[in-house]
């Protein structure tokens, strides 16, 4: 039985289709020449015109994690600690720097949790639905938590991971806010969010005197006088030599019984 060829002018049609990577033409070999990786052309010529000891880098932000989860690998099993308290004279992060009004913890350093600081910024998007606005957010939970669970006993391991946390410091701003409101407004909001975070919560203004450890800098008072002794002691006093007492003792007139 013979196969049926297909028409020839089908198959001329198909070869003319083809595309030859010998013979191209004028046309096809301009638009390759402009359009055929413009970035790596332009690398080359940034890589060729860069001095030998100048170290090339890339402009693209790296991709990074949230503020309530970072990029960090869980596996990785990291201590406990304790909060950062300032008794050295450090009054980082206890004011406003962005924002108009912050929302500052002034009763006891502890550990948050994300939950509970997501339940907070929630709840002050919430109140001021519809406002603008720009919240700021001061901490990062860059803290991990594992736990063993119920009646383990002891020597088994550190346990799996169970949340993210941070570590606030006394008197530490935890959100900022910048925006066309009201003050009475914005304090509602933080009062909301006050609620939902474990302690006591004061709302500050941008300009308010820093505050070291639980002692606000107000009244001219600086962080060199807190440096300084709490009393000045007085100097030694070095007696003269007429004031020095004399060794010499007269002799005695009577003579001691026989």
């Amino acid at each position: 039985m013979m196969k049926s060829n297909p028409p020839s002018t089908l198959l001329s049609a198909f070869q003319g289709l083809r595309i030859s990577s010998t013979a191209a033409t004028p046309l096809r070999a301009s638009l390759a020449s402009t359009i055929c990786r413009p970035t790596l052309q332009r690398a080359a010529v940034v890589a060729a015109a860069a001095p030998s000891h100048v170290r090339l880098f890339s402009a693209t932000a790296v991709q990074a994690g949230s503020w309530l989860e970072p990029n960090i690998d869980r596996k990785k099993k990291m201590m406990k600690g304790r909060p950062r308290v300032p008794t050295g004279g450090s009054s980082k992060g206890t004011t406003v720097i962005w924002g108009d009004y912050g929302l500052r913890m002034h009763d006891h350093h502890r550990r948050i949790s994300a939950k509970q600081l997501q339940v907070a910024e929630n709840a002050i998007k919430t109140r001021l639905r519809g406002q603008k606005y720009r919240l700021f957010k001061r901490v990062a939970c860059n803290v991990g938590v594992y736990i063993s669970g119920n009646e383990v006993r002891m020597g088994k391991g550190k346990g799996s991971f169970d949340h993210w946390a941070t570590r606030v410091a006394i008197n530490q701003v935890v959100f900022e806010i910048r925006g066309a409101l009201h003050e009475q407004v914005i304090k509602d909001a933080f009062r909301l969010a006050g609620h939902k975070l474990p302690g006591q919560w004061e709302l500050v203004k941008r300009g308010e005197p820093p505050v070291v450890g639980i002692t606000k800098l107000v009244n001219g008072l600086t962080l060199e006088d807190l440096k300084r002794p709490r009393k000045a002691l007085p100097a030694p006093v070095v007696p003269s030599e007429s004031e020095l007492p004399t060794s010499a003792t007269t002799p005695s007139s009577t003579a001691p019984p026989s």
